[in-house]
């Protein structure tokens, strides 16, 4: 990964934090994204001196935030005239029904709109710095995921496992849509389950629903160490040099739902998205 630039987003813990900490092992230039300064500005030191590896920063912004996604890639495009791998890793599960900034419900906003808008924003650094690598970060929760097209912000009906499963297969859709619209281009796009694995994700969930997830991360979830190894290997690995529109468990390509291959739902959840984030008049 010498001379290669990377831009991990939801780099301050968990799996983000693993993953920016190897690649920077492996001597790429890594651009992290938190939200919190402070916690940016202490973990980018922690991968500086745990990696040995000075070119390291972070830059911050919330990634349900239209405006701040925008100003994340314009930050991102004044320091670096191309970028060899993205890795779309942010995410979130919230049990209650809350809205973004631009008054989006939070999940859709973060999960999937935010993926959605930073690769296509800096989809000409990707191209510059072709061959490229766009690595997305879903779930297995996506097989239970539906796109409801008639309340995908969960206005009519909300629960949080189940607007969770919808953003994690629009990740897998986007992906393979965007792999189709990159056909030719030298720059692919792959999205991967990392597993179910013991970081910070739902604890910002205080109910009962925030507490089975931590304790059914204390008995049965993986380390971020291997968490991360799905995501690191799609970044780096020869062996996927050229491979795209794929989905990924435990370093080796898998099924996703039977409706994630469907190109008419990705078409229209594009479409929509694209109307949602303002990415008709970038």
């Amino acid at each position: 990964m010498q001379g290669k630039v990377v831009l991990v987003t939801g780099a301050t813990a968990g799996i983000g934090l693993v993953t920016a900490r190897e690649l920077a092992r492996l001597g790429a230039t890594v651009v992290g994204v938190g939200r919190d300064a402070d916690k940016s500005a202490a973990v980018a030191g922690q991968v500086r001196q745990a990696s040995g590896n000075p070119r390291v920063e972070y830059l911050l912004a919330d990634l349900s935030s239209r405006e701040q996604v925008r100003r994340l890639a314009q930050d991102f495009g004044s320091r670096y005239d191309h970028l060899d791998v993205l890795v779309n890793n942010a995410g979130g599960v919230f049990n209650k029904r809350s809205e973004s900034i631009d008054g989006i419900e939070m999940t859709f906003a973060l999960n999937h709109l935010g993926y959605l808008l930073l690769t296509n924003l800096l989809l000409d650094l990707l191209l510059e710095g072709a061959p490229a690598r766009i690595v997305n970060v879903s779930s297995e929760a996506q097989r239970n995921g539906q796109i409801d097209f008639a309340d995908l912000q969960g206005v009519q009906r909300y629960f949080g496992w189940r607007a969770y499963a919808q953003s994690k297969l629009a990740n897998v859709l986007f992906t393979y849509e965007l792999a189709r619209r990159l056909e030719g281009s030298e720059v692919t796009a792959n999205a991967l389950h990392p597993g179910f694995v013991a970081t910070s994700f739902g604890h910002n969930n205080k109910d009962l629903f925030g507490r089975g997830i931590r304790l059914a991360q204390r008995i049965a979830a993986r380390t971020p160490e291997h968490g991360a190894r799905t995501s690191l290997y799609l970044a780096t690995s020869p062996e996927v040099e050229g491979v795209g529109g794929k989905y990924f468990v435990d370093e080796k390509p898998a099924p996703s739902s039977p409706v994630s291959y469907d190109e008419s739902v990705a078409r229209r959840l594009w479409e929509i998205s694209a109307a949602m984030t303002g990415l008709e008049d970038a």
